[in-house]
């Protein structure tokens, strides 16, 4: 039971470190590589200007590749739908872990296990491997306790999943209609003003609605784990709380600049925002994926 809890963690790492890579290397490239030697900065350049009938032509003759990028972009993000309630569990966990090691200390009086130090030597998982107690394997399982589903964690694990899936979903209505639109569009054409508005509610619904959970999600998860600190996780795990706070200020202004001007699609943050949450998910996803059992699981 317990192995099958830290094998479903390495699986999980892996979808990370492939969501990350795609958001941090794959889309980028493939941005830089493809679509800006045909125009697409430029297209771009005069959306944010309001010349969305230029935006539209350009769409128009380069279509699939842009749903090529636009699909690049929305199978990162799917990959890391699970990573919100998958770190609650390990909070959950590494909690659990620490309450009883402060009950055996002090009805005992002795010193952590070897197999315990190492475990919390190595990460939350394999300290989760190395405990006594059999842990919830299961979201479900994990909420049925009062006070593991009460508090920051859950709220961070909700607040994470709806922001990744508002990422995801107003990608693909925006794709979808941007595309269609462009399929039949002209330079002879009059491109009506609804355009604009419709892909301001895409931008809105997906960079700053699902940026502003997003954040908030990564706020309360790096809060959680700093404010244990040292005292229940490993200096890695410390300094990826740090950086998701970091991570929640990047995606908050980003959100902030794109709902004063969701026309443009994107702000002068969206991109550093998004490849900050790439690099913190490829962290995430490869202690995930280091993760080994205790030699006492």
């Amino acid at each position: 039971m317990r192995r099958t809890f830290l094998t479903r963690l390495r699986i999980n790492g892996s979808y990370y470190v492939l969501g990350g890579l795609l958001l941090l290397l794959g889309a980028p490239l493939y941005q830089w590589l493809w679509l800006l030697p045909q125009g697409y900065g430029e297209a771009l350049t005069a959306a944010s200007r309001g010349q969305f009938a230029d935006y539209v032509l350009w769409l128009h003759l380069h279509v699939w590749s842009f749903a090529l990028y636009r699909l690049l972009q929305m199978v990162a993000f799917a990959l890391t739908l699970s990573l919100p309630f998958t770190l609650f569990r390990i909070i959950v966990a590494q909690e659990v872990l620490g309450r009883d090691e402060e009950e055996a200390g002090a009805t005992t009086g002795e010193e952590a296990s070897p197999a315990a130090e190492e475990g919390a030597a190595d990460g939350p998982g394999a300290a989760v491997a190395a405990s006594d107690k059999p842990l919830p394997q299961t979201a479900e399982e994990l909420l049925a306790v009062p006070w593991r589903g009460k508090g920051f964690a859950v709220i961070a694990a909700w607040a994470g999943m709806l922001g990744i899936l508002l990422l995801v979903l107003g990608n693909l209505a925006s794709t979808v209609y941007q595309v269609g639109v462009a399929r039949t569009f002209t330079a002879e054409m009059v491109l009506t003003p609804s355009f604009a508005l419709v892909a301001g509610i895409c931008t809105l619904v997906s960079t700053t609605a699902g940026g502003l959970l997003l954040a908030l999600a990564t706020l309360l998860f790096g809060f959680i784990i700093v404010r244990s600190g040292l005292q229940l996780w490993p200096p890695l795990w410390v300094a990826l709380g740090y950086v998701a706070m970091l991570l929640a200020l990047f995606l908050t202004g980003s959100a902030v600049q794109v709902a004063l001007s969701p026309a443009s699609g994107q702000a002068f943050l969206t991109t550093p925002a998004f490849l900050l949450f790439a690099c913190w998910t490829l962290w995430l996803g490869l202690i995930l994926v280091r993760l080994r059992p205790s030699p006492a699981s």
